[in-house]
């Protein structure tokens, strides 16, 4: 299962307007009411359908609203969304229990860009009592020094990777919680590795544009993934 993050405050000052220099910069914006209203639709759906409770593992990027997405959706119930982020139920911090495991991890994270930034791990910890940040090794983010937008290339580079490590997990249902261009460019990668039968036309990146909290399914067949599995071990 694939998410893209809800709305968010970047995603509401680029509706406000269409000049960039107009906008609010957010190196790590959270989400936006409206965020939060598709949230708890989402969670509301998955748990009418049964799928909630199917869910074995979440995996999430580390940045704000991703990691509010995910708690928001599959974390153990809160009040409301004011303590998502924060570590507290009713005002009090108690430990979390009753739902799927819940890691961080940068290889599904945004495409990397100047003025952009995660916060650190100590502080994400606190925030988010119910995720696990224990795959990321840095303290501080390293990642978003770079001067120039990363290419897609790279960004369907590191999303293939990123399939290479979940192929390699025990879980079988697994939700991933992520951004709209990693989303986009890792699809894209998967289908001309594996159907280049279909036209080149039908590879259009229109075709794989995610809505924000808009979920998908993505199934994996042995016979059809073995090349990735393959690889993942030589490497």
């Amino acid at each position: 299962m694939e998410i893209r993050h809800a709305h968010g405050l970047h995603n509401l000052e680029s509706e406000r307007h269409r000049d960039p220099l107009k906008r609010i910069q957010y190196a790590d914006p959270e989400l936006s009411p409206l965020g939060w209203q598709q949230v708890r639709e989402q969670r509301k759906d998955l748990s009418a359908s049964g799928l909630l409770e199917r869910i074995e593992l979440v995996v999430t990027s580390p940045l704000t609203r991703t990691l509010q997405t995910s708690v928001g959706i599959f974390g153990s119930p809160l009040k409301d969304e004011n303590t998502v982020g924060n570590g507290y139920q009713n005002g009090i911090k108690t430990p979390i229990f009753n739902h799927p495991p819940i890691i961080a991890s940068e290889l599904c994270r945004e495409r990397l860009s100047k003025g952009r930034s995660r916060g650190s791990i100590s502080q994400c910890r606190s925030r988010f009592p119910q995720i696990d940040f224990s795959l990321i090794e840095r303290e501080d983010d390293i990642l978003w020094e770079a001067d120039e937008r990363e290419s897609n290339e790279s960004v369907a580079a590191k999303g293939i990777k990123f399939i290479k490590w979940l192929l390699a997990r025990k879980e079988k249902e697994i939700a991933v919680v992520s951004h709209g261009v990693f989303l986009q460019q890792t699809l894209i990668a998967l289908k001309n590795e594996f159907d280049s039968s279909i036209e080149k036309e039908f590879l259009t990146p229109l075709v794989y544009l995610f809505g924000n909290c808009e979920i998908r399914s993505l199934k994996f067949f042995r016979e059809s993934v073995v090349r990735l599995g393959q690889d993942y071990k030589k490497n």
